[in-house]
Formats: structure tokens, sequence, C-alpha cells
């Protein structure tokens, strides 16, 4: 079974064979961490420490989602795969796959929010977001986290001041990882009708702090940012291994788990590659870039863009 990054870590510190053999690992993810180039005896050092680990805990060592310690687990994984593997190239993914349940109250709030005053307590009882929004509200956790974020991200609108992305999207992940998916899966994928409730859907994660910029950098920038930060990067290699399109198969995914890709898409939200919809009557979404003087690396920059924007399995 999979073992928790920080306990393997533990484990392999407590042996002296381990030990050292981690220790070159750790210089091996630092130099690359800082672009330096290795000399060839160096990077078969490396390579020769990973294969060195073996049977042990630290190779097949995952973290989880919502655990305590995340940053550090995940920068243990990346240390323990860095010489081998390329995060752009899709690595495996240091997220397991997991069915959470939850202990969730959203049908006894929702039931509540049905009653015959629902449309005079929303404004509109045939918006869908609306009513995801108000059950929301009735939980005090959810009502919290989002609360939270809203203020952080809309902070600074209407003057010259900038939003602290950095703090939104901190505020966002934490809404998506402490909140039962129940209500954040309900908040971000609510189906509308119309334009109005499209609108409230696309504004969920307040995009004008934590989506855009003043101008669309380029979307290799974008993925550069997403590799120098470890949850970014492991959101993405869990985004890329679950949301794998397929031509040939008929959901057009190659995992044909489709809820598994829901969840590495919210996971994506709150990182330096947050998505978001693109317009407020379709469910159509991408991210923040452009791939317009790209040069020789078009072709790996409309790859970048299209993993959401033309993506069938998501």
């Amino acid at each position: 079974p999979n073992s928790d990054c920080v306990v393997a870590e533990q484990l392999c510190l407590s042996d002296s064979t381990c030990n050292a053999t981690y220790r070159t690992l750790e210089n091996c993810a630092l130099a690359k961490t800082r672009l330096l180039s290795l000399d060839h005896d160096s990077r078969v050092r490396c390579l020769n420490a990973e294969l060195d680990l073996g049977n042990s805990s630290l190779l097949h060592c995952k973290c989880h989602r919502r655990m305590k310690r995340q940053e550090h687990c995940l920068r243990i994984f990346w240390t323990v795969h860095s010489s081998m593997t390329d995060a752009e190239n899709n690595c495996e993914s240091p997220l397991p796959s997991t069915v959470e349940h939850w202990k969730t109250d959203y049908n006894k709030l929702a039931a509540l929010v049905s009653g015959k005053n629902y449309s005079q307590l929303v404004g509109d009882a045939t918006n869908p977001c609306l009513r995801a929004t108000h059950v929301c509200n009735l939980s005090k956790k959810c009502f919290r986290l989002r609360t939270d974020y809203a203020s952080i991200c809309t902070k600074g609108a209407g003057s010259e001041d900038v939003c602290d992305q950095r703090k939104c999207h901190r505020g966002l992940r934490n809404f998506f990882e402490k909140v039962p998916e129940d209500f954040t899966k309900r908040i971000l994928f609510c189906p509308c009708q119309d334009e109005f409730c499209g609108e409230r859907r696309r504004k969920t994660i307040v995009p004008d702090c934590s989506f855009q910029y003043n101008t669309k950098p380029n979307c290799l920038w974008l993925l550069d940012s997403c590799l120098e930060d470890h949850i970014c990067k492991s959101r993405l290699a869990d985004f890329q291994q679950n949301c794998q399109p397929v031509d040939m198969s008929p959901d057009g995914c190659s995992l044909h788990n489709h809820a598994a890709c829901l969840q590495a898409y919210m996971g994506m939200i709150g990182t330096p590659m947050t998505p978001n919809y693109v317009s407020n009557s379709s469910v159509e979404v991408s991210l923040w870039c452009t791939c317009e003087n790209s040069g020789n690396q078009k072709e790996k920059c409309d790859q970048i863009l299209g993993m959401f924007e033309s993506n069938k399995c998501l």
C-alpha cells in the first residue's frame, strides 16, 4: 500500500544507507530547482540514487489531498522523483485518487432551501448557482471559508489597489480542500440555462483576482510558474493523469473516471495555472494565457492550452 511520504521520510532517515541516498537526491532536486546544469557524472549519481531506493517506501509514497503538512509531503515526493521524471511530461501523480466519504448535511440543508420560501430567500428559484450558494451559506464551515476567500480576492476592487493574488489563491485552495465536495462541486459545476446563472458560475472563483492579469501571459510562462511550486506541479500531474483525453474512447477519457477528472480540475483552482469558464453562456473552460509569440515552442504551448480548452475527457 502507498505510504504517507512524511512517514516514509522518517523511516528512511533512521536508516544510515537510505539516509545517505536520500541526501544525494535532495541535492539533485535542489540543482534542478535552481536550473543548474549537472555534468554527466552528477546525472548518473542522481539516477543511481533513485534506483538505490529500490523497495523503499519512499519510492512508492503518496500525499493525500487534505492531509496536514501537505506541502512538506509533496516536497519529499518530488525530491525522490526529480531526477528520472519531468512533471510537464506527465509524471505519476503524487495524489492518489480516493473516494472521500463525508459526514455532510448537504441534503438536509438543501431540503430547508427547497421550502416554499425558497424564491424569497435567494431571489430567483430558477438559478441553480444561487441555490447552491444559499445551501453553502447554511453550513457554518462552507459559509466561513467561502466568505474568507471572497473577501481576500475582492480586496482592492474598484480602486487603484491590486488584490493579493497569492493570498487569494491560498484562500481558494483552503475552500476546495476543507469544504465537503457536496458543496464545492455544486457551486462550481451548477447547471445553468441562462446567462445570469452562467455569469454567477463564472464569477465563483472571483476571476478578476484569481484568474486574470492585466495582459495574458504566455502559457509557457504559466507552466514554468507552476513547475516551480510543489503544490501546482503535483496537481498538474494529477490533472494530466486523471483527465487524459483519448479520441477512440467512447467517453473521451483514458481512465473512464469523470469524477476523478473533476476532482483534479478543482485541484488546479488556486494554483498559478488556475482555470475558469471563458464566458457566461457556455461551459467551456480555459487558462488565462496565450500562445502568441511562442516561437519554435508553439506546439508545446498549444498542448498546454489544449489540456483545458479542447479536452474531451474534461
